[in-house]
C-alpha cells in the first residue's frame, strides 16, 4: 500500500489516498490518565470496502505496470489469473477481444483504470443478478 500511495502522490494526486488507504491510524486517548491507567493506542484496520478497494487498485497496476494501462496481453493475462471461471465458461473464443474493443474507448490498444473498473463493476452486476435468482429460487424450495 506505501507504494502505490507514493506513486499516486508522485503523480499529484496526494488527496486519493488521505484518510482513506493509510498503512496505521494511531489514536491515542487524550487527557490526564489516572495512575495505573494504560494508554490507549489502537490501530485502525481498513473495513472490507477500503480492502476491496485496495484490491481492484493492486491489481490493476499490477498487470499494467510502470505503463499505467492494461494491453490486450495484459487484459488477457488478468482474466485469465483473476477471473479463471469466467474464461472457463465462456463458449466464445474471442471474448477477451470483445472484451477490449468494449473498454478501449479510445481506439489505442490501452484500457485505463476507469475502464477496467467498468468491467469490474459490471461483472459485480452480473454476479449480483445471478446471486439474487439464485437465493429466490432457493427460497421457494
Amino acid at each position: 500500500m506505501v507504494r502505490l500511495e507514493y506513486s499516486l502522490k508522485e503523480k499529484g494526486n496526494p488527496a486519493i489516498l488521505e484518510g482513506i488507504f493509510q498503512e496505521e491510524v494511531s489514536h491515542t486517548r487524550t487527557g490526564l490518565q489516572a495512575e495505573g491507567e494504560v494508554s490507549t493506542n489502537l490501530t485502525k484496520m481498513p473495513s472490507q470496502m477500503e480492502h476491496a478497494m485496495e484490491t481492484m487498485m493492486f491489481t490493476f497496476h499490477k498487470f499494467a505496470g510502470d505503463k499505467g494501462y492494461l494491453t490486450k496481453e495484459d487484459l488477457r493475462v488478468l482474466m485469465e489469473k483473476e477471473f479463471p471461471g469466467f474464461l472457463e465458461n465462456q463458449k466464445d473464443p474471442l471474448a477477451v477481444d470483445k472484451i477490449m474493443k468494449d473498454l478501449d474507448q479510445c481506439r489505442d490498444g490501452k484500457v485505463g483504470f476507469q475502464s477496467f473498473f467498468s468491467l469490474i463493476a459490471g461483472l459485480t452486476i452480473a454476479c449480483n443478478d445471478y446471486f439474487v435468482v439464485h437465493m429466490k429460487q432457493k427460497g421457494r424450495k
